[in-house]
C-alpha cells in the first residue's frame, strides 16, 4: 500500500477513537513497553502527543520513564526537517508550536548520539518495520543522525499492516518494535 493511502485510512481510523479509549489504550501501551529489553540504558527520546491529532498519549509512558529513573528526552522543531532534543526536567518550559505541536522552549540540549531509545509517532507501520508518519521527515532525518544501534520503538493503536509498504524510500529509517494496545512487534 502506498504511504498516502495509508495516512487517509488511519487518520480516519483515528477519529473513531473516543478520548477515554485513546487514554486507556495510551496506558496499555505504557504497561507493554516493560516487556521490550530497554531498562538499562540513560537517555529516553519520546515525542509529545497532540490531543488534536489523536496521537498515543505519552504521559502514561513519561510517568513510566520518571518512575525507572531515566533521563527523557523531548523534541523542539527548529526548521525544515531538523528537531533539537532537550532533557524534560521539572523546570521546563512547554508550549504549542505554530502547529499545534507541545514542545520545549529551551533547557538543556542533548544530542542525538547521546540518545539510546526513541519512541516514534507514526499513522502506520507494517510487518518488516516499516513505518509511515505525517510525511514531513522530521523523524527520519533525526533517526539517521542517532547511533545505528540506538532503538526505535514505534507506538501505535493499530495493528501492523500485513500488505508491506511499497513506497519506502531509501532515507526511510525502519523501527527495530511497534507496540501497540494487543501485541509488540519486533522487527
Amino acid at each position: 500500500m502506498l504511504k498516502r493511502e495509508l495516512r487517509k485510512k488511519y487518520r480516519n481510523l483515528r477519529t473513531d477513537i473516543t478520548p477515554e479509549q485513546a487514554s486507556a489504550s495510551s496506558l496499555v501501551l505504557a504497561n507493554s513497553i516493560l516487556q521490550i529489553p530497554i531498562w538499562d540504558f540513560f537517555y529516553y527520546h519520546t515525542f509529545l502527543s497532540m490531543e488534536d491529532k489523536i496521537e498515543v498519549d505519552t504521559l502514561p509512558l513519561i510517568t513510566l520513564l520518571q518512575g525507572k529513573d531515566k533521563n527523557i528526552v523531548v523534541p523542539k522543531v527548529v526548521g525544515p526537517n531538523s528537531m533539537e532534543n532537550y532533557l524534560l526536567t521539572d523546570s521546563i518550559t512547554i508550549k504549542k508550536s505554530p502547529y499545534g505541536v507541545p514542545e520545549p522552549v529551551d533547557g538543556i540540549e542533548i544530542q542525538e548520539s547521546k540518545i539510546d531509545v526513541v519512541f516514534v509517532p507514526l499513522l502506520a507501520f507494517d510487518t518488516q518495520g516499516n513505518r509511515v508518519g505525517y510525511g514531513k521527515g522530521y523523524y527520519d532525518t533525526f533517526l539517521r543522525k542517532c547511533r545505528k544501534k540506538t532503538i526505535k520503538i514505534g507506538l501505535s493503536f493499530f495493528k501492523a499492516e500485513s500488505e508491506p509498504i511499497t513506497d519506502v524510500h531509501e532515507n526511510d529509517v525502519k523501527l527495530d518494535y511497534c507496540v501497540t494496545p494487543d501485541q509488540v512487534y519486533s522487527f
